[in-house]
């Protein structure tokens, strides 16, 4: 499998980044066959583990640790921090508090004395970039984690954290992880192009749009998982945006048929053209989902292919509103007039 720089790292990663999501309570239960599936990862050239402290309460990591024992320094290794984990307003967020106890509880699940990539999950407007930067540049500089990034940060987020950390000397975000796939597209509008001009490397999550791009939804269907059922307006195949998805996606369907290649394929290969991407994070549940998207990772959409997948998602418009990951557009309180 190829390597390219992860930003201006100079670091070497794999184009498939592998997810950790779905191993542990949130997907599958079997810990033996979760780390099978990491092996085969490991084995079939990704180089690149993606998990994080919210995923499973800590299973995940805890799963991803176990894993890499003995191979932990042939891994690029990320993990992500401030998504609540508990009742407790202090347990969450861009704190130093909290972040200092985080990366402690992540390094002992994970079972190493050092992170690659420490991400912050979602960005925290009740805490100052500053103090956050500040005690991420901290961690850094006593060795426990290597690199610092974010993650689903709008454009403006962005570039006031690089601006940030100009002016006061701390470390920067290196890396951006934004959604992304043919039917959520709006981050080719702005994160990419931002996180482009700032030399940030760039993982994609869900390329295959929970499912969508891989076949597995139909008028028919209806979210069972309880992940599944608290995003409904995501599957309820009652509103037309998500009858809009169905009509996409038999259409896509076609060009990957044209093409030769899978559904799967398609939706991969087309996260991986973007010049902005670095990495496409694939999560499978399974061995089974894992091979069929490693093969993703040497197709080469041609500019024919390309053009017809425009014709049919409009670049830079994401087909349902629901589908956004960056929360609800409506202006705060303190933002309006009144």
């Amino acid at each position: 499998m190829e390597r390219r720089l992860l930003g201006r790292t100079g670091v070497s990663v794999s184009p498939l980044a592998l997810g950790a999501m779905m191993f542990g309570a949130w997907g599958n239960n079997d810990r033996k066959a979760s780390g099978g599936i990491i092996h085969r990862a490991l084995d079939a050239g990704i180089n690149f583990i993606d998990t994080a402290d919210l995923y499973a309460g800590g299973e995940s990591e805890e799963i991803v640790g176990e894993a890499l024992r003995g191979r932990r320094d042939d891994v690029v290794l990320a993990t992500k921090f401030s998504m609540p984990m508990g009742d407790d307003p202090n347990h969450r967020g861009g704190s130093r508090r909290w972040i200092v106890r985080a990366v402690e509880s992540s390094l002992r699940r994970l079972k190493t004395d050092y992170i690659d990539l420490y991400q912050m999950h979602r960005s925290d407007p009740d805490v100052d970039i500053e103090e956050t930067l500040a005690a991420l540049s901290d961690l850094v500089h006593q060795g426990k984690v290597r690199y610092i990034g974010s993650s689903t940060y709008s454009a403006g987020q962005i570039v006031e954290a690089q601006w940030a950390a100009s002016q006061g000397g701390f470390q920067r975000f290196v890396t951006e992880q934004p959604p992304y796939s043919i039917l959520t597209r709006e981050v080719e509008q702005d994160v990419l192009p931002t996180a482009q001009r700032h030399g940030m490397g760039t993982l994609t999550y869900s390329p295959l749009a929970a499912g969508w791009l891989s076949g597995s939804w139909t008028k028919d269907s209806s979210p069972t998982s309880p992940a599944r059922k608290r995003m409904a307006g995501r599957f309820d195949m009652t509103l037309p945006a998500n009858q809009r998805k169905l009509e996409v996606v038999e259409q896509l369907a076609a060009v990957a048929d044209d093409a030769g290649i899978s559904m799967i394929e398609l939706a991969i290969g087309f996260v991986l053209r973007h010049p902005g991407v670095t990495s496409a994070i694939v999560g499978p549940r399974t061995l089974e989902q894992l091979e069929s998207q490693l093969p993703a990772a040497d197709v080469v959409l041609s500019d024919e292919v390309l053009d017809r997948i425009d014709e049919i998602a409009t670049p830079g418009v994401t087909i349902n509103p629901q589908d956004t990951s960056y929360g609800d557009r409506e202006l705060a309180p303190q933002a309006r007039r009144r």
